[in-house]
């Protein structure tokens, strides 16, 4: 039998793909076999990464823009996998939460997901590829202060089980939930709200994760690699948690 989990030869773009989850999972895809396309709007660390990734490429792209998004695709002739992983956060109830971040929030999570995919579907209609959408434990349970991300991320998760039903049998489609997860996101939480008390919030954060730690990013790519490899080829249309237990608690 063949080694599993392999993607040889296959076209894999992954949106905000120069950090964090989107840098683990297209090195873990790289090391599958995979040619990675590192979408990024950071275009030096797109392109430092790909340096280390052979017969990768960096793509600079805003996906809040179709004319990025389209110039793009321009560029690309084949695909087999999408990974949507672009995405930002904020911190805030309700009543903290300004139409204009609201409205961002949406430009970015809801907005960036829908041009990149609806470039990408006829392309992986194709070669009957699979997608892979990011979104949070946000987007299944409330989580305190939160209410634009859980309202984007649950968002996501809908059009995820959506995009299932209306292409079956020609492309596959799934959701990764991850908890927490340490990476720059994170870090960039922890300078902007809790500056002066980092450490106490880190070891909050990694005690809010039941099984008492933050995840880690290549825990995330795994799964992805999982999903988009021949051994998933029944699952489709799945929503996956992957968060140390807190949607079981």
């Amino acid at each position: 039998m063949s080694a599993p989990f392999r993607l040889d030869h296959r076209v894999a773009l992954v949106t905000g793909g120069a950090s964090g989850i989107g840098e683990a999972t297209c090195r873990v895809f790289a090391a599958a076999g995979a040619v990675v396309l590192i979408c990024d709007l950071n275009p030096e660390a797109a392109g430092k990464l790909s340096a280390e990734l052979p017969g990768s490429r960096a793509i600079e792209c805003d996906i809040t823009s179709q004319d990025s998004v389209s110039r793009m695709f321009a560029s690309i002739d084949k695909l087999d996998i999408l990974v949507n992983n672009a995405g930002i956060g904020l911190v805030g109830g309700v009543e903290e939460t300004s139409l204009e971040d609201f409205q961002r929030l949406f430009r970015v999570n809801v907005e960036g997901m829908f041009l990149v995919t609806k470039s990408a579907v006829p392309l992986l209609i194709a070669s009957r590829g699979s997608m892979v959408n990011i979104s949070s434990v946000a987007g299944l349970i409330g989580v305190k202060r939160r209410f634009a991300y859980c309202a984007t991320k649950g968002a996501v998760v809908a059009m995820t089980r959506q995009l299932a039903v209306d292409y079956p049998t020609h492309f596959r489609v799934n959701c990764i939930a991850p908890g927490t997860v340490e990476t720059p996101f994170v870090e960039g939480y922890l300078d902007k709200y809790h500056r002066h008390e980092k450490e106490e919030m880190r070891a909050q954060l990694h005690a809010r994760q039941p099984i008492g730690r933050m995840g880690r990013p290549e825990e995330i790519a795994h799964l992805a690699l999982y999903l988009c490899s021949e051994q998933a080829a029944f699952v489709n249309g799945s929503i996956f948690p992957i968060d140390g237990g807190w949607t079981a608690a």
